[in-house]
């Protein structure tokens, strides 16, 4: 046994309200890891469109999701199409209602500002209807609480709740987590996942790093 399908688009039995994500993403400008799951009672399989806003090709940022990571209802991507050019006396989007308003519009004076692409690493719980703002990196093994606004970067291992999200704690002490940074079970083929599961899911750290 060595666990589901990963190219299984409903794991869970069948289930219509869970998917694994990369089996229902078509942009090559999203990536998402095996095992990887969303879950929402409705149409999950529409996560790119629903949940993955203001992603334009001409913009170029991408969305980068690891393996293992489980993403609430609601869960929501703001990517860089959403920003504003902000150095002049107005934000408001003239150009893109045109009637003239486009002329002498510089497209530097929004993508000046962008924040590269979105980060999600790997073993990530990302709570309901939390927002990943543009540019975020979520380290691996985060917890990003429900309804939180992610805005900053979030350490591995931290946990973060609130709006703006702010780290609450750190799931274990630093010793801990960079040994579990450089276990990274999560690259681990899923024969070997399948044989030492009680070690990922337990929290004795000699018995993970003695896995074969």
């Amino acid at each position: 046994m060595h666990g589901p399908d990963p190219r299984t688009r409903h794991p869970l039995g069948g289930a219509p309200h869970t998917v694994f994500l990369n089996t229902v993403i078509t942009r090559a400008t999203i990536e998402v890891g095996d095992f990887t799951y969303y879950h929402d009672p409705d149409r999950p399989e529409a996560f790119e469109d629903r949940n993955v806003l203001y992603h334009f090709d001409f913009i170029g940022d991408r969305l980068r999701i690891g393996r293992f990571c489980a993403l609430a209802t609601g869960v929501r991507f703001i990517m860089n199409g959403a920003n504003h050019a902000m150095g002049g006396f107005s934000t408001y989007p003239f150009n893109i209602f045109g009637g003239g308003w486009e002329d002498g519009f510089d497209l530097a004076s929004v993508t000046d500002g962008l924040r590269g692409d979105t980060v999600v690493g790997n073993d990530v719980w990302i709570g309901r209807e939390a927002t990943v703002m543009p540019g975020v990196t979520i380290g691996d093994g985060a917890i990003v609480g429900a309804k939180a606004v992610v805005a900053a970067p979030v350490p591995p291992y931290a946990v973060v709740a609130g709006n703006p999200a702010r780290i609450v704690r750190y799931r274990f002490c630093e010793d801990t987590i960079e040994t579990l940074l450089d276990i990274a079970w999560w690259h681990w083929t899923p024969e070997k996942i399948a044989r030492n599961l009680d070690a990922i899911r337990g929290a004795d750290l000699d018995r993970l790093r003695a896995a074969r």
